[in-house]
């Protein structure tokens, strides 16, 4: 028996309850808000397609209490404000932070053996808070950012190659950011032959360039962020865990000298399985792609330097 929890229901938490529900990833899932019946209500919106979809996950809704989500093997925190036009990630810290704080000491109160993954924005950050508020094993906090990023980016090079996004592979590492992600338009491949040999150095850069932009391009035409993309990611990242798949994922953890970082989260490829990641894969970056690395992580830990202001 399997159990997750995503705290959060708002569009990116309950896309995220849907998938991980439809696709039968769990056999119980809870999904809490500290909106008065938001989640029960998001819950049983979700359990009335069961009957259309056939799926037979139990799924309910909780108002803010953790003790509903006691026992779970993953959950999945979405919880704070999501960017706005003209906003970026880094101005969420100060309002998200604090949530993200609380929400995971009331997780582990219940759950102490439970596998967070951080969607809450900026991630970078919000990931880092929770490996050094948590004192939990550093391979059982992962943040999303990475698997999103990526499939932006291969949804991009599918439009530049007017090619299934299924057959291509694309990763996106660095940190979860306007400025700061590294779409490695090197290793990208149309089943398995590089893309470069059907795009021109300028159409690369232009699907790096609307990757990199690609979250505030969607808030700036929806009025907020992005869900169903951020919500599947979600849901994939808890799939990978859950059913063990030892996959290879682009993924926001702690680093310790790899890829040349220490004490820092940042996006890099890891594999992912039922202890959540299980260890780091190195892509061999050239003398470009690593200079760009050391760049996002510095504008990564200007961020994190926020926390300490913070008094959390």
């Amino acid at each position: 028996m399997t159990k997750v929890s995503v705290i959060g229901a708002g569009a990116v938490g309950a896309t995220c309850a849907d998938v991980i529900s439809y696709r039968q990833l769990t056999d119980e899932l809870v999904l809490l808000d500290i909106k008065e019946g938001f989640a029960e209500g998001k819950a049983l919106d979700i359990y009335q397609t069961s009957s259309l979809l056939d799926f037979k996950t139990k799924i309910t809704g909780t108002t803010g209490d953790y003790s509903k989500t006691a026992n779970s093997d993953v959950v999945v925190i979405t919880s704070g404000l999501p960017r706005k036009p003209g906003m970026t990630r880094e101005e969420l810290i100060g309002t998200n932070a604090n949530i993200v704080k609380n929400v995971t000491e009331n997780v582990l109160k219940h759950s102490p053996n439970a596998i967070i993954i951080v969607i809450s924005n900026p991630m970078d950050t919000m990931t880092y808070l929770t490996l050094k508020s948590s004192g939990i094993d550093k391979h059982k906090i992962i943040g999303m950012g990475g698997i999103l990023d990526s499939a932006r980016f291969k949804g991009n090079l599918g439009l530049a190659l007017n090619s299934r996004t299924a057959d291509i592979q694309g990763t996106v590492i660095g940190g979860h950011g306007d400025t700061t992600m590294i779409p490695l338009t090197r290793l990208a491949t149309l089943n398995g032959v590089p893309v470069s040999q059907f795009l021109s150095a300028d159409e690369l850069k232009k699907v790096s360039d609307d990757t990199m932009v690609g979250g505030a391009t969607l808030t700036k035409l929806l009025g907020t962020s992005a869900w169903y993309a951020p919500g599947a990611a979600g849901a994939l990242l808890v799939e990978n865990i859950v059913r063990d798949q030892k996959r290879i994922m682009p993924c926001c953890v702690a680093l310790d000298g790899e890829y040349g970082q220490k004490d820092i989260c940042m996006g890099v490829p890891v594999v992912i399985g039922k202890n959540g990641w299980e260890k780091i894969v190195d892509f061999k970056l050239n003398n470009e792609e690593q200079d760009l690395f050391n760049k996002s992580a510095d504008a990564v830990r200007n961020m994190n330097d926020v926390l300490a202001t913070l008094n959390l």
